[in-house]
């Protein structure tokens, strides 16, 4: 029996080391490595219980365990954070939210029909300065009563998109939308004034998974076709990922990145999205971070990442259930340089 054992957690440990060294080197090629990297918080809970297991043991297989829980750590991170020392907030700090509001329950994948107005409801007790949605629905655009600025992904009749916001109540100066090839989602930004300073806030939806949680999805017939969607969508998400990227790098301001990447932490779509920027989940998150379940794994997959010249305050996620995402809000201060 102790040798079997030994043998699961070997093919155990070998995933998760393997995982990690294709995320430390950025290896894309392999689109198997993506799919795997959902399941990565698995993956480090299955090697701690091989721990705790040769440890009661008193094995020296324990170093088995061990080392692929601390290199998954060196090269991944935490999947859950700590509450670091609360900061105070100050009247002049900014306010963001993100959340994929899955088009205000406009197809009734939610038996409440209320949806759509508890959503504005939810929006307007929590009073973010800056609200970045994900798959909006046009009609609740003038419905958001506090906010005098707004820029929503241009209407093109020829080619129908989901819908991004970005909510303001500071003056929008600029605004613009990166198009995505062959795909419904998009990218928009837009350039906030806040006093003197003009800052930039993207707003993301990448690639949807398209899968739908169930358990006709384990059959051999759709494992397949899921695999080969996933397969698809991760490529479509690197693709769309580098087109972000060549745009973020001639941005002339201090900028913000939020939205739904449709992708977990442990991934080279996460990799390159955050580059060298601040995930406020990180800076001052506490717990797992859900943002959206996929067969009953809690992912966080809604990012809110803030360049450098931000001070992360605070980090909330949100458990109401309003669509198939949950909102996430970070408080952020401007770091005072000397003159």
């Amino acid at each position: 029996m102790t040798k079997f054992l030994f043998f699961v957690n070997l093919l155990f440990s070998g995933l998760l080391l393997v995982l990690s060294l294709s995320y430390y080197f950025n290896i894309e090629s392999f689109p198997v490595f993506s799919i795997f990297s959902l399941f990565v918080p698995l993956l480090f809970l299955i090697n701690l219980i091989f721990l705790i297991l040769w440890v009661f043991k008193k094995s020296r297989k324990l170093i088995l365990p061990l080392t692929s829980l601390l290199i998954g750590y060196l090269f991944f991170g935490s999947f859950y954070a700590f509450l670091n020392e609360e900061k105070q907030k100050e009247s002049s700090d900014l306010e963001i939210m993100t959340f994929n509001a899955w088009g205000f329950n406009r197809y009734g994948w939610i038996k409440d029909s209320n949806i759509g107005d508890k959503i504005v409801e939810f929006v307007k007790n929590e009073n973010p300065d800056v609200l970045c949605l994900q798959e909006h629905h046009r009609i609740y655009t003038n419905q958001l009563l506090s906010y005098t600025y707004k820029s929503v992904t241009p209407y093109i009749k020829s080619k129908p998109r989901t819908a991004q916001a970005i909510f303001s109540k500071y003056p929008i100066v600029s605004e613009g939308s990166l198009d995505l090839p062959k795909t419904p989602n998009n990218i928009i930004y837009a350039d906030i004034l806040i006093a003197k300073d003009t800052i930039r806030v993207y707003n993301i939806h990448l690639q949807s998974f398209n899968i739908v949680p169930s358990r006709k999805s384990f059959s051999e017939k759709e494992s397949e076709k899921n695999y080969k969607r996933l397969v698809k969508t991760f490529d479509k998400q690197l693709e769309q990922a580098k087109i972000f990227d060549k745009h973020r790098n001639s941005c002339p301001y201090p900028y913000v990145v939020c939205g739904d990447m449709n992708n977990t932490q442990f991934s080279n779509v996460y990799k390159r999205l955050r580059g060298d920027l601040q995930d406020t989940f990180f800076e001052q998150g506490s717990g797992f971070g859900k943002t959206y379940s996929l067969f009953r794994l809690p992912l966080r997959i809604d990012y809110i990442f803030p360049d450098s010249s931000f001070e992360v305050i605070e980090h909330k996620n949100y458990k109401v259930k309003l669509s198939d995402h949950y909102p996430v809000k970070a408080t952020l201060r401007r770091k005072t340089t000397n003159p």
